[in-house]
């Protein structure tokens, strides 16, 4: 005598067999892939590289290259309201009360991260900051 499964019994084979097909396929999880590097700005010259203490707020330009539209000034370590003229300037308003002592300050450009687009997040950039260069106040 043959007998036939229950069609319970038919039921969770099937069950089973779209649950393992779901999860080799990877329909379980969607992991974002890292993001890939960012352009990293280089700086070559400040304009002016120095100022006397005490002397009234001017207008730093940085020049260099590889700034995204929406790089960012950094007086140390501090982002800044940066105008992008060009991927090789960026010029920021320094006012009075930053240089108001005697000392050196740590410029340096951020070319902020972008987020990742698509199905997965791919696509997204890091956060590259520049090599740093001295101003001086006198």
């Amino acid at each position: 005598m043959t007998t036939f499964p229950t069609p319970k019994a038919i039921k969770t084979t099937l069950l089973a067999s779209l649950i393992a097909c779901t999860l080799a396929c990877g329909y379980s999880s969607k992991t974002n892939p890292p993001p890939t590097a960012g352009n990293i700005p280089a700086i070559a010259q400040l304009a002016p590289a120095s100022t006397t203490a005490g002397a009234a707020g001017f207008t730093l330009t940085v020049n260099g290259s590889k700034f995204n539209t929406n790089a960012v000034v950094n007086w140390n370590n501090a982002s800044q309201t940066t105008s992008y003229v060009g991927s090789g300037q960026l010029t920021v308003a320094i006012p009075a009360s930053a240089i108001a002592t005697s000392g050196t300050v740590h410029v340096t450009v951020t070319n902020p991260g972008t987020p990742g687009t698509g199905m997965y997040g791919s696509g997204g950039t890091m956060s590259e900051t520049s090599n740093g260069m001295i101003f001086t106040i006198n």
